[in-house]
Formats: C-alpha cells, sequence, structure tokens
C-alpha cells in the first residue's frame, strides 16, 4: 500500500509522536510510554510514519530509536500554500467590494440624483 505525508499527519496519534521526536530521539518503550494504547499499536503508527519517510529508525546497541525527518512535511505546506494564497486574494477581493459599498453610502448626492429621485417618488403616487 502506497502511504503518503497527508495520511501519517490525519491520525492524532500519528501526529502527536511526530511532535514527540521532532524534539528529540526516542526508543520504542520511551514513544509507548506516552499513550494509553498497546505497544502493537504504537508499532504500527510507527510502521506508518516510517511508510511515509516522516520517521528514521536508528539501532544504536540493543535499542531502536525514532528519528524525525520533516522534510517530507514541506510537501503539506506546499498544498496549504495554494488554498492560503487562494483564500487571501478572495478575502481582499470582498474586503475591497465592501469598502466601495460603504464608501458609496456615505458618498454625499449629487444634486442631479437627489432631482431624479424626487421625480421618480413623485411619479410613484
Amino acid at each position: 500500500m502506497r502511504r503518503d505525508v497527508f495520511q501519517a499527519i490525519a491520525d492524532p496519534t500519528r501526529r502527536a509522536i511526530i511532535n514527540m521526536i521532532a524534539h528529540e530521539s526516542l526508543n520504542l518503550n520511551s514513544v509507548a510510554e506516552n499513550f494509553d494504547i498497546s505497544r502493537p499499536a504504537i508499532s504500527k503508527h510507527i510502521k506508518i510514519l516510517t511508510e511515509c519517510g516522516l520517521i528514521a529508525i536508528k539501532q544504536k546497541g540493543r535499542e531502536r530509536y525514532c528519528e524525525a525527518k520533516l522534510q517530507k512535511l514541506n510537501e503539506v505546506s506546499q498544498w496549504i500554500e495554494q488554498y492560503r494564497m487562494f483564500w487571501t486574494k478572495k478575502l481582499d477581493a470582498l474586503e475591497t467590494f465592501l469598502s466601495n459599498k460603504t464608501s458609496a453610502k456615505n458618498k454625499p448626492a449629487s444634486r442631479q440624483g437627489v432631482i431624479k429621485s424626487v421625480k421618480k417618488k413623485r411619479n410613484e403616487k
């Protein structure tokens, strides 16, 4: 099964593991001690994170240590950036629209505009 970084960060437990080992390398038991789930469940999460390229497992003596490889998160950052730019443009356009609408409301009416308005009201009666 092909896994990607989005699948890795979709689960809150995996995000917590990434956050823990981003600060320091930890052995598998140290990672497992921080969660109220079974050791096999943690191993499965670690396996997924490894397959996605967010964690590397290094053997040091008898212990296996998890090290964060956060470069893959750039893929997520780039994906988010395109939507940030999209929404920034949309919200800027909305701000401009509302600003123009407000300034038009507060703009004093011209003499011709007032005359047309009065004539229109007379014709409606």
